[in-house]
């Protein structure tokens, strides 16, 4: 079987608050977007919001509204710009986690949480290029 992720959905109480973290905060325009679901064509793949309430009655599962113990990655070309954009992504909405700094194992990194509590890492690794069209790439 092929290493890959098609689409990676976070369930979002308020779509539209969703979305204009989203664009404020990274940039971002979605593909497409209803009063349910907003898309977003990333490279090499689909990342999607969705009100939480169709996520849990579309999988059967209630109870997703606390967000699970994971984050999601933005890669940066230089440290210094880990800082800009978490700036950015607070003054949109977000809230901070952690300043960024230097981990042990290298690089820089700092911690946002959207408005529904997922937490994105942004960070720069010297070691993980990022080519023109915005793939990174593992290089350890």
């Amino acid at each position: 079987m092929q290493q890959q992720i098609a689409v990676i959905t976070l369930g979002v109480t308020d779509l539209g608050r969703s979305r204009a973290f989203y664009a404020s905060g990274f940039g971002w325009t979605p593909a497409f977007a209803n009063e349910d679901i907003a898309f977003y064509q990333m490279n090499g793949f689909v990342f999607a919001t969705w009100l939480v309430s169709a996520l849990e009655e579309d999988m059967q599962r209630p109870g997703l509204a606390t967000p699970g113990a994971f984050s999601l990655a933005h890669n940066v070309g230089s440290a210094a710009e880990v800082d800009s954009v978490i700036d950015r992504l607070v003054a949109a909405g977000g809230t901070l986690l952690r300043r960024g700094d230097a981990p042990p194992h290298g690089g820089f990194r700092g911690y946002v949480a959207d408005p529904d509590g997922h937490a994105w890492e942004v960070a720069w690794n010297p070691s993980w290029p990022i080519d023109e069209q915005g793939h990174v790439r593992f290089a350890p």
